[in-house]
């Protein structure tokens, strides 16, 4: 039977899954009435198992021990879309709870790594559940692939290319090949990538010298480890996901224009105080925290490609969680935003991480929970459709995502656009954040104080 060796960095995803940080990137999709779950089905088939190979391949082990992709003869979409009633009373409580077990579930290792619910009977209609392995592709790009299920100004994409079989080559041919591609990729998004500098996303400058490189990777390994605080600590098997209400992307929008920011600074700015608040409701000293911050290198106005696969660096951004006044907070993020715009990390922690797929799992490991040392949480920023969609002749109300927290981190946050609104979402161990809702509060009430340092400063 014919197998195809999984890339190097899809690989190392793969390898990082353990009962206490599922390699799963979750998605809810919220809608404004009742979905016809045929039509549905219907467009899963035709759009994303019939379009993309790795719907419909698992994942098997070559005889050395690494990861390989091989199609599924037994597949069958019944498994993979499933329907679930929301349980009594029916409301956001209940659908989080809902959200939160499927979230600690692992996916079943013996077919294709994604699993579709349709959640039915909350308030305010029906929601899509989706839970895809980190080794099928990275956040943006499946996010990206989910929404071709989906009909409206600017939800379709082309059709993905066509499939090739490359030949084969040598890890370290292989690694060359990809870094010198990565860096293209990289000069791609400051040339054609418009569309990310209108959203709420990390964009910037991420390959200015080759030189920098190395001292770029220097400084990460050397980043002092993030105080001990409850954010941080053994894991259990537990996870806790909650998401805010949209917060309007123009409300945002004049805070930034009215305090010297943009979009995502204001964003992360109210994390910031987020944090900063929910340590001091538990009597914990407010000290810089790291967020490790997902970079896109693959340019959004190209299709993904048939073989999706992982394209993305991360950088650490140090979060100024010690400055008490939000404007001072604000500007002091936007300062640090900029030097990480100018900097090439996310672009040299690709390469590692793809150099690193070729090692074994247990080192890996190692490596991988040594840079988490230095951080507290994920932060994620990804770009929606800026009009409505349809899915199934269904409106989409709202969307929430979630990367998986890789390295024993217990704290993702993510940061999701879409037709005018942002939501806040929230997924932590059950261990570390057992109250969810309480960031998601903070959050809100430090982008009021901002609102209301717009209003003083009119």
């Amino acid at each position: 039977m014919n197998q195809e060796r999984m890339a190097s960095v899809d690989a190392l995803w793969f390898h990082m899954e353990e009962p206490a940080n599922l390699m799963m990137i979750t998605a809810v999709l919220g809608f404004e009435g009742r979905l016809d779950f045929e039509r549905l089905r219907e467009l899963v088939r035709t759009r994303l198992v019939e379009c993309y190979p790795r719907f419909r391949q698992k994942v098997v082990m070559g005889r050395l021990g690494q990861p390989q992709w091989e199609e599924a003869q037994d597949f069958s979409l019944d498994a993979h879309l499933r329907r679930l009633q929301v349980p009594a009373p029916g409301d956001r409580a209940a659908l989080e709870s809902l959200v939160s077990e499927w979230m600690s579930t692992p996916l079943e290792r013996s077919r294709p790594l994604w699993q579709f619910h349709v959640l039915e009977g909350g308030d305010g209609g029906d929601v899509l559940l989706a839970r895809l392995h980190h080794c099928l592709s990275d956040g943006i790009a499946l996010a990206r692939v989910l929404l071709t299920l989906t009909d409206g100004d600017g939800a379709r994409e082309e059709a993905p290319e066509s499939s090739r079989t490359a030949p084969r080559e040598g890890g370290l041919a292989k690694w060359m090949r990809g870094a010198r591609a990565v860096a293209g990729t990289a000069r791609t998004v400051l040339r054609k990538g418009a569309e990310i500098a209108a959203e709420p996303i990390l964009a910037g400058d991420l390959v200015r010298q080759g030189a920098l490189g190395a001292a770029a990777l220097g400084k990460l390994m050397v980043v002092t480890p993030d105080p001990r605080t409850p954010l941080r600590g053994p894991l259990g098997t537990r996870k806790r996901a909650a998401w805010s209400s949209p917060i309007p992307l123009e409300r945002v929008k004049a805070v930034g224009k009215a305090l010297g920011g943009t979009v995502n600074d204001v964003l992360l700015a109210a994390l910031t105080g987020a944090l900063r608040r929910y340590l001091e409701a538990r009597n914990v000293p407010p000290e810089d925290l790291h967020a490790v911050v997902p970079v896109n290198l693959r340019p959004l106005d190209e299709p993904v490609p048939r073989a999706l696969g992982n394209r993305f660096g991360v950088v650490l951004l140090r979060l100024p969680v010690h400055l008490a006044e939000p404007r001072r907070r604000l500007h002091e993020l936007s300062r640090r935003m900029d030097l990480v715009k100018k900097s090439p990390e996310a672009v040299v922690t690709f390469g590692a991480l793809e150099l690193l797929g070729y090692t074994p799992a247990p080192l890996e490991r190692v490596v991988v929970d040594v840079f988490a040392t230095k951080a507290s949480l994920v932060a994620t920023n990804v770009p929606g459709p800026r009009q409505p969609v349809s899915l199934a002749g269904v409106k989409l109300r709202a969307l929430t995502f979630w990367v998986p927290q890789a390295g024993h981190l217990g704290l993702g946050v993510s940061l999701f656009s879409y037709a005018g609104q942002v939501t806040v979402g929230v997924a932590a161990d059950e261990l570390r954040v057992p109250d969810p809702h309480a960031l998601i509060d903070h959050f809100h009430a430090e982008l009021e104080a901002l609102s209301d340092g717009v209003t003083q400063v009119a």
